[in-house]
């Protein structure tokens, strides 16, 4: 039977200054965003490629795009779908909907039309702001035949100025307007056109309808509330050290939980600047790190991964970033050691779900994450506070296990979402007593450091035995020329099952054509039982992922 309450071995492992519990602050993101407003008017709220925005500013915008929706009738608990890049305009868009206490529901702009008629029926949104280049292939085929749908389209350039050189991004940018649709800029430039009421949400409101990422099946609407979302921002104050003098560099993109709770919850809670550069570009992101000074960020490892790698790396100040974590994926120890050996960067592991509104586990900033030493695996931090955690038999949930062995992950805590919308019976599968049965396969050691097998859906059987494609990923990145390394299991006549790598090299390593699939496959033999060495090896350019960093394993196992 599980504890009623965990053990929470985690808290003696904790620094001095990280509580053991966190007190939620009272009110929604947008009281956060508005008390910012209040104390720091004047003060950078976002910058976007060479230009700022106040929070003034911010707030002036967002106020007359919520007096725009409040004569569309958009009333609380209506869910409005977003679907930009990380543009001024979709923070903007956030808090205008907020001020009806309605619920954003952002997706990610890479969706087919398809995909977006998919999540409009299944949140019955009635209206989307949506960057305008989206509009004639994706969301005019979504909204095909539903005349009640009304669409606010905004370009990426609307809020630079005119006279301004474009960023090169936006080189071959047109403008775009459409009959069918409303021009955000034009709504937001009408002065006096402020909302006259802010319908300000109530902590146990909704704050997003986020869509998990499917990597495993299909996407489920996780149900965020404002309060969980604002525990959670504590919680990055709290363990990653922050204060009003930070600077956080958006990279996570704004769809997702992680720039959700990361980036724009815990720069309004302090009040002060997110980095925003629409789409990710290394070279272009090392520049705005140096510009404005950036000091913390949680991103996936593949924007640690391209930054490391590109050309002019050296060119750049980065010392200012003493804050970085990484999430999506844990970190290898190897990859670690290669990020502090060319930039002099401590990356941090974190953990989190959508269903976690972001951090579950954290490493403390100025603390090192052990390494386990049966599986190589780097921690990916302690249970966050005022959180429980349970490792639970992957046969009988119901059987928790002691420190050291591996099972399901299982968390309970303020983050924690309570379900899946309109999916009653994924909720009951996911949460059972208020706990979240997150589907990782982990373990807790004697201090409380938690490490990250696998997902158990991922679990590879080798004629009867197990193996977690992380462990056989840890090995393959050991080797110098792995860039990245993905594993699943592929039928086998004889084993039923066997272990098959997915391989990009370094650009050293393709220009001077010397490793094979032969060498990788030594290489791991070498380190590994012999029923857990991949017997095939198949390497290629670029290894198919989410915009977080997560491996699409599905699409490597139809290959």
């Amino acid at each position: 039977m599980q504890s009623h309450e965990s053990n929470r071995l985690w808290l003696d492992t904790y620094p001095e200054w990280l509580p053991a519990d966190i007190e939620t602050p009272e009110g929604s993101i947008l009281e956060a965003f508005l008390r910012s407003a209040d104390h720091y008017p004047n003060a950078p709220c976002i910058h976007y490629f060479d230009h700022s925005y106040s929070y003034r500013q911010i707030r002036q915008w967002s106020l007359r795009l919520a007096g725009a929706l409040e004569h569309m009738a958009v009333l609380p608990g209506d869910r409005v779908m977003l679907i930009m890049q990380n543009i001024p305009q979709a923070v903007i868009a956030c808090l205008a909907v907020w001020m009806r206490r309605a619920v954003v529901v952002p997706l990610n702009p890479m969706f087919t039309g398809a995909d977006l008629k998919h999540y409009l029926d299944d949140c019955g949104a009635e209206l989307i702001i949506c960057q305008d280049d989206l509009y004639p292939d994706k969301v005019a085929l979504a909204v095909q035949g539903r005349d009640k749908i009304r669409v606010v389209t905004s370009a990426p350039i609307d809020l630079l100025p005119v006279d301004a050189a474009r960023p090169a991004q936006f080189e071959n940018l047109h403008k775009l307007s459409f009959d069918q649709t409303l021009s955000l800029l034009a709504l937001i430039a009408r002065e006096g056109a402020e909302t006259t009421q802010v319908l300000k949400p109530a902590p146990e409101d909704l704050a997003y309808l986020v869509y998990t990422s499917g990597t495993t099946g299909p996407a489920k609407g996780a149900l965020i509330r404002h309060a969980n979302v604002m525990h959670n921002a504590v919680v990055y104050e709290k363990a990653c050290r922050l204060d009003h003098g930070d600077v956080v560099l958006g990279v996570a993109p704004l769809f997702h939980i992680t720039g959700i709770v990361g980036h724009v919850a815990i720069a309004f809670h302090l009040g002060i600047p997110i980095i925003l550069a629409a789409r990710f570009e290394a070279g272009e992101t090392l520049r705005l790190i140096q510009k404005y000074g950036a000091t913390f960020t949680v991103a996936a490892i593949t924007v640690y991964i391209a930054l490391l790698n590109h050309p002019r790396l050296k060119q750049y100040d980065l010392t200012g970033l003493q804050k970085a974590y990484s999430g999506g994926a844990p970190v290898s120890p190897a990859t670690v050691r290669k990020f502090y050996e060319a930039m002099h960067l401590t990356i941090y592991n974190i953990y989190g779900l959508t269903e976690s509104a972001s951090p579950a586990t954290v490493t403390p900033l100025g603390m090192t994450g052990p390494v386990d030493e049966q599986s190589g695996a780097l921690s990916v931090g302690l249970v966050i506070p005022g959180h429980d955690a349970w490792i639970v038999d992957l046969d009988d949930p119901s059987r928790e296990l002691p420190p050291g062995q591996e099972g399901e992950l299982v968390l309970k805590g303020p983050g924690i979402t309570d379900g899946y919308w309109q999916k009653p019976e994924e909720t009951a599968k996911a949460i059972r007593n208020g706990r979240l049965h997150t589907g990782d396969v982990a373990k807790l050691d004697e201090q409380g450091w938690c490490y990250i097998v696998d997902r158990k859906k991922d679990l590879i059987n080798v004629s009867g035995f197990k193996v977690w494609p992380r462990e056989v990923e840890d090995v393959l990145y050991r080797h110098p020329a792995v860039k990245e390394a993905a594993v699943v299991g592929v039928p086998d006549d004889y084993r039923g099952e066997t272990v098959k790598a997915f391989v990009s090299l370094t650009e050293e390593a393709r220009a001077q054509r010397s490793v094979s699939p032969a060498l990788l496959i030594a290489f791991c033999k070498e380190r590994m039982a012999a029923y857990k060495y991949p017997r095939i090896v198949e390497i290629i350019d670029e290894l198919p992922k989410t915009l977080t960093g997560k491996f699409l394993r599905r699409q490597l196992r139809g290959r």
